[in-house]
């Protein structure tokens, strides 16, 4: 892990154009990865990362099932890769290392804005994983709410642990000058926190949870898809401290390495801007902002608020149980445009709007092209975003894709050239 900037340094909370450089400077060079929360995909590192998002199918959390499934046996639900990874990057030259310490952008906010994934085979039981880490691109664009702003693009690239590629994860956070964003906080229409629901609307979602059914073993066949078929409607909600809890004891802590106590004190020894103090003066992590509101207003924030990656495993949860047990999600890719505050509820829904039969250098394909949304009480639109599903037909099972590249390096070098 990187030094983080002093918060002392007088550049420290500020986007100046000596930082952009510095930031574009990275691109390219293999970062060293989070502590993995799960080093091997097991029974009870899948099932409570699955509950962790409310999702209880029997293919991530019953090994016995599994067996009886094309898979032959327990596989990761689809974002279970973001409690895993070993870093498989090689050394890294003086030279390069030096380029990777400190933030250039230390002090300002960071916010999740677009996730983009591309799955090419499962993790199974019993697999470890690898992750190559690296920026590949940074671009300065005026945000209506924070004001100039860094639009940073990270790829996270996993392998199974025989070195076969299993994923792409792609990440765009939007970084901005916390002053900008509370001053433009301030101008926005204010939310009512305060007014409690009515027991007719806890009813109303409880039946949405009630109603949930599975595809499961039933296979759903690409001929009796059409234009236009809607997907089962989700609901997550009303968002509480605790779902926030029950999901990091799946996820892990992520950017706060695990431990505590003596543990983290070890850790902000050496990255002291991962934990500032509090109104009591106690040093706490950076993520408190997600279940201690007083934190996120501190920030210009209204109120706590979710975390992105909870977003997309609820969309992926929607789109497997659709799918069933016999099909693969290929592609998903989301826009954060609003937070998920604390109290609020998500209806999650999805259309049909396309279907190919597709045959090129990455093999015989049977698709259907999904727009999905996430939406709250206020009828906004916190999360739009597109899907592709492989299924089977009545005459073959899915094919799983093939990646772009037979291994990490060779999909690093293939992303960057993207991106260029």
């Amino acid at each position: 892990m990187s030094d983080v900037t002093n918060p002392k340094d007088e550049t420290y909370g500020l986007l100046t154009d000596e930082g952009f450089k510095r930031s574009r400077k990275r691109i390219g060079i293999p970062e060293r990865p989070l502590t993995p929360h799960n080093y091997e995909v097991s029974a009870d590192g899948t099932r409570h990362f699955a509950y962790g998002y409310g999702d209880s199918n029997p293919l991530w959390c019953d090994p016995d099932y599994g067996k009886n499934t094309r898979w032959g046996t327990l596989i990761a639900p689809p974002n279970f890769m973001y409690t895993m990874g070993e870093n498989a990057a090689p050394p890294v030259p003086p030279e390069q290392k030096a380029l990777l310490k400190g933030d250039p952008f230390a002090g300002l906010g960071s916010y999740q804005a677009v996730m983009e994934f591309e799955w090419y085979r499962p993790l199974v039981l019993g697999d470890r994983c690898q992750v190559l880490r690296a920026q590949v691109g940074v671009k300065e664009k005026t945000s209506k709410f924070g004001g100039r702003t860094a639009h940073v693009t990270n790829d996270f690239l996993f392998a199974n642990g025989a070195g076969e590629i299993h994923a792409i994860q792609r990440g765009t956070w939007i970084n901005a000058e916390r002053h900008t964003s509370r001053e433009n906080a301030k101008k926005s229409d204010p939310i009512d926190f305060t007014t409690p629901y009515t027991d007719e609307q806890i009813a109303e979602i409880d039946a949405i949870y009630d109603a949930e059914t599975r595809r499961g073993a039933e296979t759903r066949f690409w001929e009796d898809v059409a234009v236009g078929d809607q997907i089962q409607q989700r609901v997550k909600g009303p968002l509480t401290v605790t779902d926030i809890v029950v999901w990091h004891v799946g996820w892990g802590m992520q950017l706060t390495p695990p431990g505590a106590f003596g543990i983290s004190r070890a850790i902000r020894r050496k990255v002291p801007g991962l934990y500032p103090s509090n109104a009591r003066n106690i040093p706490d992590t950076v993520q408190r902002l997600h279940w201690e509101p007083e934190r996120a207003k501190e920030l210009g924030i209204p109120m706590n608020y979710d975390y992105g990656a909870m977003r997309e495993t609820w969309l992926t949860h929607a789109l497997t149980d659709w799918m069933g047990d016999d099909g693969w999600l290929w592609k998903l890719s989301c826009q954060h445009r609003k937070f998920n505050y604390m109290g609020d509820t998500t209806w999650i829904n999805g259309t049909v709007v396309d279907k190919q039969q597709v045959t090129d250098e990455q093999g015989t394909r049977n698709e259907v092209h999904l727009e999905v949304t996430c939406t709250n009480q206020r009828g906004e639109t916190t999360t739009p975003g597109t899907a592709v599903v492989l299924l089977p037909t009545r005459n073959a099972a899915v094919e799983l894709p093939k990646p772009p590249a037979p291994d990490l390096q060779a999909l690093l070098a293939h992303e960057i050239e993207r991106f260029s």
